[in-house]
């Protein structure tokens, strides 16, 4: 499926709590239509005891965003300097 952003993209978050912030994309999920954002929907991962981790450890590390949530960087502040004039006239 095609969708708009690609991997490496900066983007804007459209919904959500993460509502406003921007970030680049760091992996896409074709299948399920998510990306990952750098540094966006930050969830905490529970980490097995391992040799890497002998005491475990919780792993603070990016979540999913769903695509229709995100729109380029670029593509969003030329929407918002279009608009801008608009809201200032009145």
């Amino acid at each position: 499926m095609k969708l708009h952003v690609k991997k490496g993209d900066e983007v804007v978050v459209l919904a959500g709590a993460e509502k406003g912030k921007r970030g680049k994309i760091i992996a896409v999920n074709h299948k399920n239509s998510r990306a990952i954002v750098e540094g966006l929907n930050m969830i905490k991962r529970h980490t097995r005891k391992s040799q890497e981790r002998p005491q475990g450890a919780i792993v603070e590390r990016e979540g999913t965003l769903h695509v229709s949530n995100l729109m380029k960087a670029e593509q969003f502040d030329a929407r918002a300097a279009r608009r801008a004039p608009a809201g200032a006239a009145s």
